[in-house]
This record gives structure tokens, C-alpha cells and sequence, in this order.
């Protein structure tokens, strides 16, 4: 089956876009702006070019082009007047998660890869996480939920965003961990899989010098008591996204507290959507939740 999509609805445009659809209309009569095509029935939809062109108004409307302004330029001077103002470190994430958002809609490696490319030319891993990625994860699953993308094109963006942390925390685990007086452990639990936020995490640790054990996808809570054999001071690390479900978390703390942090001094960190369900003000005190990376990520340069 080919997932490539080629036409897109109006809605479509307005969901990856951020322009309303109405106002796309009215871009249309007003300024010849688009050239939509019609199925049989008489339904708008527009091709990849016309999402890229969308891309580009909406971009240049956002910095301060007035839509009469843009609608005088050709295609060629819009796409010049986009890549002159992305130049400008203000406005170059914004510029950088439209590209990476066409890159995830056409499958096209070399687009994401030259948008990274040309980021981090200029910006730290960090920034680009911080300020590119992030951004982006949040609206590919606003796209999911408005079912804009398929589970192929969220596949493919994860993907090389993964192998980007990888990369980046492989070259800072050359360097000897040293804080070595707790052990950062990184697991998610069973038929959890969504793990760029954790692979995230520990890359910061191990920029910082914190010695770090990444185990991965869907861990079993028992299969962890092996390592209370071999570190004294454990801090286990969890991303709960999708698991565990909304009547299970409390059980799940519950059983993980009596297993893994009795009588120790270990804890766990856990972020996550799923904990939007539960009273995290009365999680047990060496559980301990956190809103965002950033927050944990600051709890621990204080510390330090």
C-alpha cells in the first residue's frame, strides 16, 4: 500500500497550516492565491505544491506580510522570501518545523535531513529539540487525532528524530560518566513504545556526566528487581504516553513502590500524558512527577 499522500483536502490545509479553511477560501477569490482542483462531486483538494505554498503564506503572514503584499509575488519569489527570512535565528524554527512537516507529508529523507543540516549549523542539539522538535511532536498529534497523517508518515518523522538523539548522545558517551553516585535508569512500561522523550532525557544526562542505563520499550516492573543486585542508588526514569491505561496507573505505582523502592533509597521520575488522570499530589514521596523534560532537566542542575 503506497501512504504517500498527494491530495489534500481544505482541511487538511487548515489543520497543517494553521489558516482557517474559511480564510483560505477567501485567499482564493480574493487573491487567485491557490488553484484548487475538483473531484467529481465538486470537492476542492489540492496537491503537494499548493501544501507547500500554504506552508510559505503562512509563514510570511506570521512575520508580518500582509496577504495583499504575498499575493503579488510569484511562487519562486515566495519560496526566496521564506529561506531569506529563516535565516533570522527569531524566525528559523518555525521555518525548519514546516519543512520537516511537508519532509513527514512526501516521506522525503532528503528534505529532513537537509533542514537538520542546516539547524544545527547554527543552534545547538538542544535548541533544535527544544524549540523544532518538540513543536513538531505536538502537531503531528493534533494531525493523528484530526487523522491528516497516517501511522506511516508518524513512523517516519519518529524514526529519523530518534536516530538523531542517538547520534548526538553517542558522541557525548566517548567521556567517562562522572557522577556516578546514582544510577539513572531508563525503562517504559509494558506495551508502552513511545520513547523520544526518554531517549531525550537520557542524552541530557549523559551530556551531563550522569551515568545513565537505557533499557528501552515495555519492561516488565518485576524484570527490573535484577537491578537492585548490582547499583545502590537507583533513580528509574518513565515516560507513561499511552500505558499504562487510566484505571491501571495507581495499581501499577503501587505495585512498582513495593517492588523496586522499599527500604532504599531509590525513586522514580515519571512524565507522561497518562498522568493527567491520576492525583499526582498524592503519589508516594519517591514518586515523583514532572510536567515537562525542562522541568526535570532543572531539578537536576540544581542539584548538581
Amino acid at each position: 500500500m503506497n501512504n504517500i499522500k498527494t491530495e489534500f483536502s481544505i482541511k487538511d490545509l487548515e489543520n497543517l497550516s494553521g489558516i482557517k479553511a474559511h480564510t483560505i477560501r477567501i485567499w482564493e477569490k480574493r487573491y487567485n492565491l491557490f488553484q484548487p482542483k475538483r473531484t467529481d462531486t465538486n470537492i476542492r483538494y489540492y496537491s503537494t505544491e499548493s501544501l507547500q505554498k500554504i506552508l510559505n503564506v503562512a509563514f510570511l503572514n506570521n512575520n508580518g506580510y500582509k496577504i495583499s503584499k504575498i499575493s503579488s509575488l510569484s511562487n519562486n519569489d515566495i519560496s526566496s522570501l521564506v529561506k531569506e527570512l529563516a535565516s533570522n535565528e527569531n524566525v528559523d524554527d518555525e521555518y525548519a518545523v514546516n519543512a520537516f512537516k511537508l519532509a513527514m507529508l512526501t516521506f522525503d529523507q532528503r528534505l529532513f535531513s537537509k533542514t537538520y543540516k542546516e539547524l544545527i549549523e547554527k543552534k545547538s542539539f538542544n535548541d533544535i529539540f527544544y524549540n523544532a522538535f518538540i513543536p513538531l511532536l505536538n502537531e503531528i498529534g493534533l494531525l493523528w487525532q484530526t487523522e491528516t497523517i497516517t501511522p506511516a508518515h508518524e513512523h517516519f518523522i519518529s524514526t529519523r528524530i530518534k536516530q538523531k538523539i542517538l547520534l548526538n548522545t553517542e558522541k557525548k558517551s566517548d567521556v567517562a560518566p562522572n557522577n556516578c553516585e546514582r544510577t539513572f535508569v531508563f525503562f517504559l512500561p509494558e506495551n508502552e513504545i513511545h520513547d523520544i522523550g526518554l531517549l531525550f532525557i537520557n542524552y541530557e544526562l549523559v551530556s551531563r556526566g550522569y551515568q545513565t542505563l537505557f533499557l528501552g520499550q515495555s519492561i516488565p516492573t518485576d524484570s527490573l528487581v535484577d537491578l537492585l543486585k548490582f547499583f545502590d542508588d537507583i533513580t528509574f526514569i518513565s515516560y507513561f504516553t499511552v500505558k499504562p491505561e487510566k484505571d491501571d496507573i495507581v495499581n501499577y505505582l503501587e505495585h512498582f513502590q513495593q517492588t523496586l523502592l522499599t527500604n532504599n533509597t531509590n525513586e522514580l521520575w515519571i512524565l507522561g500524558y497518562m498522568l493527567k488522570s491520576i492525583d499526582i499530589n498524592k503519589l508516594p514521596k519517591k514518586i515523583i512527577p514532572f510536567v515537562s523534560i525542562e522541568k526535570l532537566v532543572n531539578k537536576l542542575q540544581k542539584k548538581s
